[in-house]
């Protein structure tokens, strides 16, 4: 199988896995924008992201010529009793990123791509890259790696900060408009649901940023958040991050086994083996919710059906890629953490970089807010370019981490 063994290598995927993780949130907010159920979005998005831990498997899991400490994907399936307690590690984290996810896409509604992204991802790095950094054995200077997390941490609070002030900020323009312009502009705004969103909205007669924006926006998404407490969507903000934390310090667990799980001999679990399980675990569980909130939905979503989800074409085709792009991030992800560290490797959750730019770009998000907003937005989005940098900055060799491990465990090795 392929490993990536240099550190060039390692921050390579790094860079190529914060594009795609910090596109494909942009595409599944494009569908939830322009009407389509989450339910129908979150179940297509399932499938294409379990494909690629499947094509990373068969492909790069399987390069090269297998030896009993390194087996390729398909011989260490058949070693699953073996190595169990290292597979349920790697579906508990898949089950983690499930939750974590599908409570993200709810979550946009309320609080907007950029300001969900920046404060979800902040949580994971606290979280995750402290557990992480302890877990591979202090490899990752921390001398660089935690002030990277104070980065992330000063940064939730701008993100915080921003989200309150743009929220301010649209309020104030819904109160000049009058509830018969407010109905009027509903009612004759030219709605093209095929479009795809820009931030001018030409096509439906409103530019971004003003109040007949919003009003549009609000008639057309399939969640309405017109009314609603902001608490509720960072409540769901702040539970998604949490959950999210974990997944990589599980996977983690997975394929280094710092807990000693395993019986002397077996060999510990491939990046590819382990990205395998870890995807089946979230594609049963996103399959399963889904088809249950098809029938029971939440937040007042109209009930649909397994018939009508099969037959909802309507943006499947960007649903299906952005499954790809967050499967083909994960798994670069956990490739360069094997590398240079986990800690480090979560410096691709600085992916809300490419969030806001399409959230800007796309949906017209912060168009016309006060200047107020405009300082904590840069503000924001400044600390996360340096956190990713000073993250990167703080890679280690993932072979310290056997090398510490045996002399911990070594009476010859010397303090």
């Amino acid at each position: 199988m392929y490993l990536v063994e240099s550190k060039e290598g390692a921050i390579a995927c790094m860079v190529l896995s914060l594009f795609f993780l910090g596109t494909f949130p942009a595409l599944l907010t494009l569908q939830e924008r322009r009407g389509r159920l989450p339910q129908h979005t979150f179940l297509d998005y399932s499938i294409t992201n379990y494909l690629a831990a499947v094509i990373f498997a068969l492909t790069l899991g399987q390069f090269g010529n297998s030896s009993p400490d390194t087996p390729n994907f398909i011989q260490q399936l058949s070693q699953v009793r073996d190595n169990w307690p290292s597979v349920m590690f790697a579906l508990a984290g898949g089950v983690a990123l499930s939750i974590g996810n599908l409570s993200s896409q709810y979550a946009w509604p309320f609080v907007g791509l950029s300001v969900t992204e920046v404060l979800v991802c902040s949580i994971i790095v606290v979280i995750g890259s402290t557990l992480n950094y302890f877990l591979d054995g202090k490899i990752n200077r921390a001398e660089i790696l935690f002030p990277g997390v104070a980065c992330f941490v000063i940064a939730v609070f701008l993100g915080c900060a921003a989200h309150l002030s743009n929220s301010a900020d649209n309020e104030a323009k819904l109160e000049h408009l009058s509830a018969d312009s407010e109905k009027e502009a509903v009612e004759t705004s030219p709605i093209l649901s095929h479009d795809v969103e820009s931030a001018d909205c030409s096509s439906r007669g409103a530019e971004a940023g003003t109040a007949d924006f919003l009003i549009q926006l609000e008639s057309r998404r399939s969640i309405k958040v017109s009314g609603r407490s902001t608490l509720i969507g960072l409540f769901i903000t702040f539970f998604a991050g949490v959950s999210l934390s974990l997944f990589s310090p599980a996977f983690n667990l997975a394929t280094n086994d710092q807990w000693h799980t395993l019986k002397d001999g077996i060999p510990r679990l491939s990046v590819y083996t382990s990205f395998f399980y870890f995807s089946t675990s979230f594609f049963v569980l996103a399959f399963v919710l889904n088809v249950v909130f098809l029938y029971r939905p939440m937040l007042n979503l109209p009930k649909t059906s397994f018939k009508a989800y099969l037959n909802d074409w309507n943006g499947r085709g960007w649903t299906f890629l952005a499954g790809f792009l967050c499967g083909f991030g994960n798994g670069l992800q956990f490739m360069s953490g094997q590398a240079a560290g986990y800690a480090a490797a979560d410096s691709v959750e600085a992916f809300p970089l490419i969030s806001t730019f399409w959230g800007i770009v796309l949906f017209g998000e912060y168009c016309r807010s006060s200047r107020k907003t405009y300082v904590l937005l840069v503000g924001m989005l400044f600390m996360f370019t340096v956190a990713v940098v000073v993250l990167m900055a703080s890679s280690g060799n993932g072979h310290e981490r056997g090398v510490r491990k045996s002399c911990q465990t070594s009476p010859l090795c010397a303090d």
